[in-house]
């Protein structure tokens, strides 16, 4: 029996949280198609993110596999055909047929419809809102016994706003930044930076070109840091670490959000 795409709860206030990477589950038709095993396809998706966005009034968490559909990139690209498309890995055994991928493409415009009247209802009540879009990212893809990527280019938090009218923004995007460097994190403050790896990917476009005026979407990335990315086991201390520290920053962020309303 297939598992629901995805999990939502919808709260009050402003503030939205999504895990679009989150999920390791496939529809029963892909299963037998596939040509990675469960390890291989974990590497590239985002366990644990879930877990995160508790710190929201309003949520979803995906339950599905980023290798079903990639909630994050364009429509054209949202299913992966070829190698290209998934970091050199053979997804499928044989390809895979086209009226399978189109019905992945359903459970994409599913997703979208659902964001659309989700979102709309958080602005109709709250006016301006905030999307805290989690996602991870691999720095050892050497191999388990490899060095990790040097941290100049791979900070572990990247916070990507590549998409978003960032003027308009600032304060918010400002304070978040400010507020989760100076938390005190087990083993030294976070470093945070942003748009050095990662500058967001489709969800949080979509959100900015259709609430252009009401919807500050911050595509945050956590380096792997707190997990071991060949084996998939968490640290538990810095995954809980991390939630704290996320739950700390809401407060300024949302009084940034607030003062910015009086002002525009």
């Amino acid at each position: 029996m297939n598992e629901p795409f995805w999990q939502e709860r919808k709260g009050a206030g402003p503030l939205f949280a999504a895990a679009i990477h989150h999920g390791h589950s496939v529809r029963d038709e892909l299963a037998p198609l596939l040509a990675l095993d469960g390890a291989e396809r974990l590497r590239e998706e985002d366990p644990f993110t879930g877990d995160w966005t508790e710190i929201a009034p309003s949520r979803i968490m995906v339950l599905r596999s980023r290798f079903e559909v990639d909630l994050n990139r364009p429509r054209v690209k949202a299913v992966y055909r070829t190698s290209q498309d998934a970091w050199g890995l053979e997804v499928w055994k044989d390809g895979l047929p086209d009226e399978i991928c189109e019905r992945s493409l359903i459970e994409y415009d599913a997703f979208y419809s659902r964001m659309r009247e989700l979102l709309t209802e958080i602005e109709n009540e709250s006016g301006r809102f905030i999307v805290f879009d989690f996602h991870s990212y691999n720095h050892r893809r050497g191999g388990p016994g490899a060095p990790p990527a040097d941290n100049d280019s791979n900070p572990q938090v990247n916070v990507g706003t590549g998409s978003m009218d960032r003027a308009r923004w600032a304060p918010v995007v400002d304070r978040f930044i400010r507020d989760l460097r100076v938390y005190d994190f087990p083993g030294g403050r976070l470093d945070v930076r942003e748009n050095v790896k990662f500058r967001g990917g489709q969800f949080p476009t979509w959100v900015h070109q259709n609430f252009p005026r009401s919807g500050c979407a911050m595509a945050i990335e956590f380096k792997k840091f707190f997990m071991d990315e060949w084996t998939g086991e968490p640290d538990c201390e810095l995954l809980h670490s991390i939630g704290a520290a996320l739950h700390a920053v809401v407060p300024g962020v949302l009084k940034a959000l607030k003062r910015l309303r009086v002002r525009l």
